[in-house]
């Protein structure tokens, strides 16, 4: 069974579909449409109608993107009928106790089952902790095709390393993690994805190794902005500029260059916790991995503290303080809003009763409202006492520092420059950075 379904694919005679089409799911359904048939089903029909008029709901992909696809845009289980390969690609999110959401996926594997056939492959893209596509993702296959896992239907992982608002590291030239639960599978899901990516494939020797992979690419990175989060708070309190020592450090050639913020998103905010949660079942508590997300969740909350007490230190009444926030997404120039962590700068401002304006060129007011029950302003004002540049938006990096005085009191007040992008260009108003 497993050595067709590669042929039938490029010739037409089966076709391919991805489950969930965010920002991960939809450039790898339009690149695959560029060289097979492929169906691509989500959920929400709003996106599909989108979709449907050449737009992406993730505000990443042009009307171009969607040009020359052999692709059908659905929200109907009928379609998937006659697909032979699957591709899982929606969201594994955290819930408010830091523990992996598993919903979105078990959801989309129970899609999946329902048309799931004899020789069928199914890939899931997904982040997840080492082990779950065999032990929760297969048994909900099994279980709604009345399907055997090997026997009848073939399961691989290739975790997504897509990357929002970079047009640089496209899913074409960065190098794939393929796994499949045999040789002959391996193979058949590693010629299919070789399609689409140019950088070529890496072939994982297991299903596990591949999710243990794409896990620890995102702790790794967690840890090391952790520690520079962590040096951060210890060169303050020394009054020493975190980016002059990082500056002085990165001169020698092993040196890594991180440098301090805050970590959102729903990767390097999230993954970790998958990590941990897994650890602990297997009986180890990790110390490390949540010592790093402790600090790098804590950020948010320092950010508005350490700005509450400029204000104070300027001789101004809190409670009297207005204070401009830019930026309200999890990175800058994208409209992804999900576990932003500047929502964490603003609830600390408000719970010493500052008034609080945030702007976004990028966010949309609705979703920010419905997320986090706060709402974007039009136009800035000019009676700012703080301005805190929150994500470096290419809108705000050019800037001046007239400009900034404009939008304060009497032009003068504090400035925070969370990730330092303009330091040594502002002398006159009361300057902070991490």
């Amino acid at each position: 069974m497993s050595n067709s379904i590669y042929n039938k694919l490029i010739n037409k005679e089966a076709k391919l579909a991805v489950i969930g089409l965010g920002y991960v799911g939809l450039p790898i359904a339009l690149e695959f449409a560029r060289k097979i048939q492929v169906v691509g089903f989500d959920i929400n029909q709003d996106r599909v109608d989108l979709m449907n008029n050449k737009i992406d709901p993730s505000n990443e992909l042009d009307a171009k993107d969607f040009e020359g696809c052999d692709i059908k845009f659905t929200t109907s289980l009928e379609d998937l009928k006659d697909v032979q390969f699957f591709i899982v690609a929606v969201p594994t999110p955290i819930d408010n106790s830091n523990l992996p959401n598993l919903k979105p996926l078990l959801g989309a594997s129970s899609t999946v089952g329902k048309v799931l056939k004899k020789g069928d492959y199914v890939v899931f893209e997904s982040t997840v902790y080492p082990g779950c596509t065999e032990e929760d993702c297969i048994p909900v296959l099994e279980a709604e095709s009345g399907l055997t896992f090997r026997n009848d239907f073939m399961v691989g992982y290739s975790p997504e390393r897509i990357n929002p608002g970079d047009k640089e590291h496209t899913l074409q030239n960065v190098v794939k993690v393929v796994s499949g639960c045999c040789d002959s599978s391996l193979e058949e899901i590693a010629k299919t994805y070789e399609l689409v990516v140019k950088a070529g494939v890496h072939r994982a020797t297991t299903i596990k190794v591949a999710e243990a992979a794409k896990i620890i690419e995102n702790t790794q990175r967690d840890l090391n902005i952790a520690l520079m989060n962590e040096l951060s708070i210890i060169f303050n309190k020394l009054k020493i500029n975190t980016f002059d020592v990082l500056e002085a450090a990165g001169t020698k050639w092993n040196f890594l260059k991180f440098s301090p913020g805050l970590v959102g998103g729903h990767c390097i905010g999230v993954d970790p916790y998958y990590l941990t949660h897994k650890a602990a079942q297997a009986g180890y508590h990790s110390k490390v991995i949540t010592s790093g997300r402790y600090v790098n969740d804590s950020m948010g909350f320092y950010i508005g503290k350490q700005t509450v007490k400029k204000i104070i230190s300027q001789g101004k009444h809190i409670q009297d303080a207005k204070v401009l926030v830019m930026g309200a997404t999890f990175k800058e120039d994208v409209s992804d809003i999900r576990n932003s962590k500047v929502i964490d700068v603003i609830n600390e401002l408000k719970s010493f009763q500052v008034h609080v304006d945030i702007v976004d060129p990028h966010a949309s007011s609705t979703e920010m409202e419905k997320e986090y029950g706060v709402t974007l302003i039009e136009e800035m004002k000019n009676d700012y006492d703080a301005i805190i540049v929150a994500v470096n938006h290419e809108e705000y990096k050019n800037m001046t520092e007239n400009d900034f005085s404009k939008l304060l009191k009497n032009g003068e007040g504090v400035f925070v420059d969370v990730k330092g992008i303009f330091k040594g260009k502002i002398s006159k108003l009361e300057y902070w950075s991490l």
